[in-house]
């Protein structure tokens, strides 16, 4: 028992005054003469032992009742440690991730947590609290009330690491302070806890859903295209429980073109197919309902007509192969003969091929040095008995190596490099026998640059570096049989789709993304990415033939959405959350080591009330006091 004012307690020793009067009081019982009868003296002998013990007790009534004004006025209490600690701050930590959409017994869990701190929150000390989109230091609890139930979700979440750091930013440098984390989160699985700092103490609120259970659409591709229709294959994943024939409907601009139901036979995953017609663009969504996680049952799209990707041949063999390659419905396919080229349509194309030269003048090097540093590709074939001079001034402008010398003999090209950009997803598995094409002859090379094919003893065939290519021999129909070859359509074929990065289904908000969006811009004008209800300008870069917009935290909103430069529609544009939130896996709070575990955050409001609470016990003092006046009343009137 602790008191507020201990210094009154001196008091008390006022308490040995009365003591003092009635061990030393100076009355003296008289003498009386009576008849020496002995019944007489003995109803005497007990008036006195009486009247002392009515005495004794009178002034006992009156000590104890003046001992306990006094410890009234000192005014007792008990109190924790943490409840005497005058320097507290308080960080709150509130994950608002999709996943926290999940039902509880009263509703989105999220929601009943933010409605209990709303009706739990109150009291003068200020306190810090953020998000996983926001934060707010020192604020007053009538602020963060007012605050509080307008938290949107997210679709981000910090991991326990992050968390303490974020709040060891919002907690001040103050040394003897007691610093308390409140962290509410459903702990979704991202990675295990981290070591609590000696100074912090953490009380975890695991939000939990009834059930675990979930349907999300995952993802949409392209299963097969051509000029007719384009075959689309829907991903639904399936979490627990969840009820198998939820149907997902497809839309395009708002409008409802077919239903189907997931078929989950076999495994956790189902698919869906739709075909869908390819003379227009396709403003598309899919959408399921399952009440659950609402996010992740709609998925954006856009199909937009792909412009044409301008390819030039520039050739001093015969570029027949390359007409069969190109003269198709994406492409818009030229060729020029070295000794006719028109420099000046050189900036305007997006793939660029040097059909075997027999040298690279300079002026041709620096052409295709600017074109490629404006975004451009460049595929260069050397001829046979090249003028080695130029070709590697050339080659050392571009960063691909030099050639040494012209060996003539003949090698398999019999590697693939599957991993490489041009290859990827192109074989359902890795081709080991297959009939291999020849050269008769090949320039050694000394390079650092990536290797897409190589020959049979690991010596590079084709190589590249950002977006410029070599091979290593001549392919006409003299020196090999590569052009009859089957790896001729998928190298030639991705180098071109790849000089324009042609936009996606959709892209994921919070990831870095790229699109390249076929339009020349003025010196003053920008692209701008906007809705019906809301606008941004992308981080962009203006090339000689497109522009090459980024994007990663914007737009806040999954959509549809289009690209236009002023007024102008150029465009249609998808962005998604991402998928991450779907998984419902949850960490253990109980392993934290250090970590106070709550159920709810009624729980963890009741046990930071108890702890910070202080027992007074003056009101009991006086009471007492009162008792002890009471009972010496009493004693005086009928103690006889």
């Amino acid at each position: 028992m602790q008191f507020k004012n201990p210094e009154i307690l001196y008091a008390l020793f006022l308490l040995l005054i009365p003591i003092f009067i009635h061990l030393f009081q100076l009355r003296r019982f008289q003498k009386v003469d009576f008849t020496n009868v002995a019944f007489l003296k003995k109803v005497t002998i007990q008036t006195r032992k009486s009247s002392q013990l009515k005495k004794w007790l009178t002034l006992l009534m009156r000590l104890l009742a003046l001992a306990c004004i006094i410890v009234a006025f000192a005014q007792p209490f008990t109190a924790s440690k943490t409840a005497l600690n005058t320097k507290k701050e308080t960080v709150v930590y509130i994950d608002n991730s999709f996943s926290l959409q999940a039902k509880g017994d009263k509703g989105p869990i999220l929601e009943r947590a933010l409605q209990d701190l709303f009706d739990k929150t109150s009291g003068a000390e200020k306190l810090s609290w953020f998000t996983n989109s926001s934060e707010r230091k020192n604020t007053s609890p009538q602020d963060f009330k007012n605050e509080i139930l307008s938290v949107e979700y997210s679709q981000n979440q910090l991991t326990p690491n992050q968390v303490l750091l974020k709040a060891n930013q919002l907690f001040s440098n103050e040394k003897d302070v007691l610093k308390r984390l409140v962290y509410i989160s459903d702990f979704q699985q991202k990675e295990t806890f981290p070591e609590i700092p000696e100074n912090l103490t953490v009380d975890a609120v695991q939000l939990k859903p009834v059930k675990a259970s979930n349907i999300a659409i995952d993802s949409v591709y392209i299963a097969s295209n051509n000029t007719a229709a384009t075959q689309l294959k829907v991903k639904v994943s399936k979490r627990g429980n969840a009820v198998s024939e939820t149907p997902i409907s497809l839309y395009n601009n708002g409008k409802l073109i077919a239903k189907t139901a997931p078929d989950f036979s076999g495994n956790a995953d189902g698919t869906v197919t739709f075909d869908i017609d390819n003379s227009e663009g396709f403003i598309g969504k899919l959408e399921l309902n399952e009440p659950n996680l609402p996010f992740d049952n709609t998925l954006f799209f856009s199909i937009n007509k792909p412009a044409k990707i301008k390819v030039l041949a520039i050739n001093e063999a015969d570029g027949n192969f390359m007409r069969r390659l190109f003269e198709k419905e994406e492409f818009k396919f030229t060729q020029q003969t070295f000794k006719t080229l028109n420099y000046n349509e050189i900036p305007d194309q997006n793939f660029i091929v040097l059909n075997e030269l027999k040298e690279i003048p300079a002026s041709l090097a620096t052409a295709l040095k600017s074109f490629t540093d404006e975004g451009g590709s460049v595929l260069v074939i050397p001829a046979s008995e090249v003028e080695l001079g130029s070709y590697n001034n050339f080659l050392l402008t571009m960063s691909l190596g030099t050639f040494s010398e012209e060996i003539q003999q003949e090698k398999k090209i019999a590697k693939i490099y599957f991993s490489h950009p041009l290859f990827k997803n192109v074989f359902e598995k890795e081709v080991v026998n297959f009939q291999y094409p020849k050269v008769n002859s090949f320039y050694a090379i000394s390079t650092n640059a990536t290797p897409a094919i190589g020959f049979e003893d690991n010596q590079p065939f084709l190589v590249q570096k950002n977006k410029t290519y070599l091979l290593t021999a001549a392919i006409n129909n003299e020196n090999s049989n590569f052009q009859n070859s089957p790896l001729i359509v998928p190298a030639l074929y991705n180098m071109a789709l790849q000089s324009l990065p042609l936009p996606r289904l959709y892209y994921t908000i919070g990831s870095q993304n790229s699109i390249a969006i076929p339009v020349k811009l003025g010196p003053d004008e920008i692209l701008t990415i906007k809705d019906s209800t809301a606008q941004f300008i992308p981080l962009q870069q203006t090339k000689a033939n497109f522009v090459l917009m980024t994007t990663t935290d914007e737009p806040h909103k999954a959509g549809n959405f289009q690209v236009v430069k002023e007024n102008e529609f150029l465009e249609n544009i998808s962005y998604n959350y991402a998928r991450d939130e779907s998984e419902l896996q949850y960490l253990n709070p109980e392993d934290w080591k250090g970590a106070e575990v709550y159920k709810t955050v009624d729980d963890l409001f009741d046990s930071i009330a108890d702890a910070n609470s202080i027992n007074s016990f003056w009101k009991w003092f006086a009471i007492f006091a009162l008792l002890f006046l009471l009972f010496e009343m009493l004693i005086l009137k009928f103690y006889k």
